[in-house]
């Protein structure tokens, strides 16, 4: 185990976590669906939320950066949906190999760019009118302020941040557990990472032991209050009861009491000078 204060340390270790996973997603059905969905003109993986967000934003023909992308999936369906120049950065070169092949499963012109997300390159600075962060990203991240910051930099004067993510609440519970799921096993104010060994797999299975990995809680105002702090101006904020994280939260859907599982954020770059 490592220091989870230092966060260098930490990111190194969850890339490598990453990275061990990469062949195992490679090896599963979903990657199989997706090399033939791309092979298909105008393939999108992107769900109905996303898909109506990003077009009511308007995003044909504009530049568009995915922060920790994965395999590419999403911001090869944002290419197809009509954008520009896209780009998606994340540190994991195992994925990102994955996400080279979807590009040339579909003669999709996008660029994928290798590094920690939090050091992306200042040549990038406001060189995308949106900037597109999904299900998962920000519990990868130590610290959310420097993290949002770096969204935002890559903004153009009047670009959109849009996120679209696990709503924190869904970290007080642990629906692997038995025989109650639905019992509040963490606080909503836990301040230390979850730490977790072995491969980072969406339907939660667990083939065998791998590298160690950090996952920190955020509250919601941590998030807001980031974005804020990072010079955005939130235009929108809904929740929905639907799951967009691993299956096992699927448990939740459909109930009589429903719970936020998820959510759809915007928030605007400032034009220097302008009120808004």
């Amino acid at each position: 185990m490592i220091d989870p204060t230092d966060h260098d340390r930490v990111i190194a270790a969850n890339r490598e976590a990453w990275d061990q996973s990469a062949p195992l997603h490679r090896d599963g059905p979903e990657w199989a669906r997706y090399l033939e969905g791309f092979k298909t003109p105008g393939y999108s993986c992107l769900d109905a939320i996303a898909t109506q967000r990003l077009k009511a934003i308007g995003i044909e023909g504009r530049s568009v950066a995915q922060i920790c992308c994965n395999n590419g999936r999403e911001i090869l369906s944002v290419k197809n949906l009509g954008a520009g120049r896209c780009v998606g950065f994340d540190q994991s070169a195992g994925f990102l190999a994955q996400a080279r092949d979807l590009a040339a499963a579909g003669g999709i012109e996008c660029a994928f760019v290798e590094g920690d997300a939090n050091r992306i390159d200042a040549a990038y600075d406001g060189a995308f009118e949106r900037v597109l962060i999904t299900i998962g990203v920000f519990g990868w991240m130590p610290d959310l302020n420097r993290f949002l910051g770096v969204a935002a930099r890559l903004l153009a004067p009047d670009g959109v941040l849009c996120v679209y993510e696990q709503h924190p609440i869904m970290q007080m519970m642990e629906p692997w557990e038995e025989p109650d799921p639905a019992r509040l096993t963490h606080s909503y104010f836990k301040g230390e990472p979850f730490i977790d060994e072995g491969p980072i797999l969406y339907d939660d299975s667990k083939p065998s032991p791998g590298a160690v990995q950090y996952w920190f809680p955020h509250k919601l105002s941590d998030i807001l209050t980031a974005c804020l702090k990072a010079g955005l101006t939130l235009e929108a904020f809904e929740e929905f009861p639907h799951n967009i994280s691993s299956a096992a939260f699927d448990i939740y859907a459909n109930q009589p009491a429903q719970l936020p599982q998820s959510y759809w954020l915007t928030a605007r770059k400032q034009t220097t000078g302008a009120a808004r």
